[in-house]
């Protein structure tokens, strides 16, 4: 197990660095000037002038690159054009925001999408098995932004039960903070509860199919003990690869959700760096949710290990 740590610890070294030379060369694509944007309608040029040369706006982009590494590997993200403040410190108060949205799409996937699946494969071809696949061809083909707009019209508007949108912290009324977040939540981890319990149908379809259920069977072992020491246990490795990434995907993609619910987050963060053309903002964002997403990449093999003993040799 250490040394296998040890072999993906020395691969995410250079992983990270060349992603984080795509996300740099990426960004000076962008159409526009920073310095134009931040000097205003009357973009004096001895203004324009101080701005490039505070934010190195006329160095050739390597050195701003190496620049720019030297600062993060010193846990300097940049400061932003905009809000002028350190990207460190607008990711530090952003990142909790998605993540806990994150953790809460993700729990309301894996309770739904695992044992729908399981009901599914044990069901086969029965009403539950249809009304299984019914629910997962419903998840993944409704959009976001009208699953919640529709959930804020019925629980908000219509019944009064959940506030329609806003953000409270943890720390501050973890009551109130979970009343602002279950729809939001629940909007994100309903197209991933679907692909889970099509994963977890698919696996565990062909683990009731191995010879070693049915000699479990065999034996006379309960049906229920079957299926979930022997069969699941076995079926949650493509579950498990597939629950990691997507939490990732869903640090990343909650965008659309946090505007229909006026959640403060990451997403949110992003995209307004974009529209301003806040380079060092969109660099940060994207480098810390890469990072992130490479950790998860890791977590998922250290489950593998931890679920099946067969690929700790």
């Amino acid at each position: 197990m250490l040394a296998f740590l040890s072999r993906r610890l020395l691969q995410i070294v250079p992983t990270i660095i060349l992603v984080s030379m795509l996300i740099f060369g990426l960004q000076q694509l962008l159409p526009g000037d920073p310095a134009l944007i931040m000097a205003g309608e009357e973009r004096d040029p001895a203004v324009l002038q101080q701005i490039r040369e505070q934010y190195r706006l006329n160095d050739p982009v390597p050195v701003r690159y190496l620049f720019w590494m030297k600062g993060v590997l010193q846990g300097d993200l940049g400061e932003s054009m905009r809000l002028k403040s350190s990207v460190a410190s607008l990711v530090a108060e952003k990142l909790p925001v998605t993540l806990q949205l994150a953790a809460m799409a993700l729990l309301f996937a894996l309770g739904i999408g695992i044992p729908a699946g399981i009901v599914s494969a044990v069901k086969k071809e029965t009403a539950w098995d249809y009304g299984a696949n019914l629910f997962a061809l419903w998840g993944l083909s409704t959009p976001n932004f009208w699953l919640g707009i529709l959930m804020i019209f019925l629980f908000s508007v219509t019944l009064g039960w959940l506030p329609a949108s806003g953000y409270v912290r943890l720390g501050e009324d973890w009551r109130q903070s979970l009343a602002t977040t279950i729809m939001p939540a629940f909007v994100l981890g309903n197209a991933l509860a679907a692909v889970l319990m099509r994963h977890t149908r698919s696996a565990m379809l062909q683990a009731m199919g191995a010879d070693y259920v049915r000699t479990a069977r065999a034996k006379g072992l309960q049906e229920g003990r079957v299926v979930l020491k022997h069969a699941l246990r076995n079926a949650m490795t493509p579950v498990i690869t597939l629950g990691a990434l997507e939490f990732g995907t869903l640090l990343s993609g909650a965008v659309l959700t946090e505007q229909v619910f006026t959640i403060p987050g990451f997403g949110k963060l992003i995209v307004d760096a974009v529209f301003n053309r806040d380079y060092a903002v969109v660099q940060g964002v994207v480098l810390v949710t890469s990072t992130i997403y490479i950790m998860l990449n890791l977590a998922a093999d250290v489950a593998y290990m931890l679920v099946n003993p067969r690929l700790r040799g």
